[in-house]
């Protein structure tokens, strides 16, 4: 059954994906420096619809670290890493990743960003700069680094694993060469991010990383059928305003957004609002898992948000996360 884990990782992404094959794909990586043993589910004192509750739930003040939540997950081995781009948001807790947890491939899009200055880069750890540019130099032993763009196919993302006669349904639609270039040439890496389509027993699932217009132009012009009407968006850039064109929910057209963490007045909710699509945030509901086989059913970690939206408290998941409801 195939699950995907949006986790509560601070102003950052990361998505686990537990494919029907049993590998397991890390999309971007944050909060991973944050102190351990903070990743169980928070202790706050479901076929059915949905309503997001409104108000402050502060699951933003208690936030997951990704290496506790896969050791939870008794995860032993990544067959993939996904950096989406190479922004320090995204790669939080990187170099304890790869000391932790067999990672045997890299997906390296070509973005090649200056080293930042960590001297005045507050709250992110240089070692984790250094060890993704061992990864993409393949100079990390047991890591594949392999250079993958927009409409590539390849054995276990989109082509048959041979062995089990399953690939892992993962499409890259983004970025193409160009858009690496301009990324490289402008040091504006949004829309160098990739955006991966998952096409599961769930639904299609998008996911985007930071990608902006011009990428969101090209998935326009090249993929459209592709990723409309997808059952779960991860909203680009968490889901912050960034002066940016929305015309691409209009043919996306999600069921369900996920939304991360920020300053509620950061967060564009009015462009999903005016077009009455429903999104759920990382500060309301902790992490939240999409799970199913035909349909998707949504299960999240903070108990008094799952109730006052209507779901079945009574009924958990793997996670012990709460039954939130279903998405058909």
């Amino acid at each position: 059954m195939p699950k995907v884990h949006f986790l509560n990782v601070n102003q950052g992404d990361c998505t686990i994906l537990e494919h029907n094959s049993g590998r397991i794909t890390v999309f971007d990586i944050s909060a991973g420096n944050i102190e351990r043993e903070r990743s169980a589910a928070a202790s706050y004192k479901a076929l059915r619809s949905f309503s997001p509750a409104k108000g402050n739930y502060r699951m933003c003040q208690h936030p997951t670290n990704p290496l506790d939540y896969l050791f939870d997950m008794k995860v032993n081995e990544i067959w993939r890493f996904i950096l989406s781009h190479p922004d320090m948001d995204h790669l939080d807790g990187f170099n304890s990743l790869l000391d932790e947890f067999q990672v045997l491939h890299f997906w390296d899009s070509g973005a090649r960003k200056d080293k930042p200055d960590f001297s005045t880069y507050s709250g992110y750890l240089e070692e984790d700069w250094d060890r993704y540019v061992k990864v993409i130099s393949d100079k990390e032993s047991g890591t594949k680094s392999i250079s993958v763009q927009a409409g590539d196919c390849f054995k276990y993302a989109n082509r048959d694993d041979t062995e089990q006669n399953i690939g892992d349904a993962l499409h890259i639609l983004a970025p193409d060469q160009n858009l690496i270039n301009a990324g490289n040439r402008t040091e504006d890496f949004n829309d160098a991010s990739y955006v991966v389509l998952y096409r599961s027993a769930i639904g299609k699932v998008l996911l985007t990383g930071d990608a902006h217009d011009a990428t969101w132009e090209y998935i326009k012009e090249h993929y459209e059928a592709s990723v409309s009407n997808v059952a779960l968006l991860i909203a680009p850039h968490h889901g912050r305003k960034s002066g940016r064109s929305y015309e691409f929910l209009d043919y996306v057209n999600p069921k369900l957004t996920l939304f991360g963490c920020a300053p509620s007045d950061n967060l564009a909710y009015d462009a999903w609002n005016y077009r009455n699509l429903t999104h759920i945030t990382n500060n309301q509901c902790g992490c939240i898992v999409a799970e199913g086989d035909d349909e998707m059913r949504i299960y999240v970690e903070n108990e008094v948000f799952a109730e006052n939206s209507g779901g079945n408290t009574g009924i958990t998941n793997k996670q012990g996360f709460y039954y939130l409801g279903t998405v058909n």
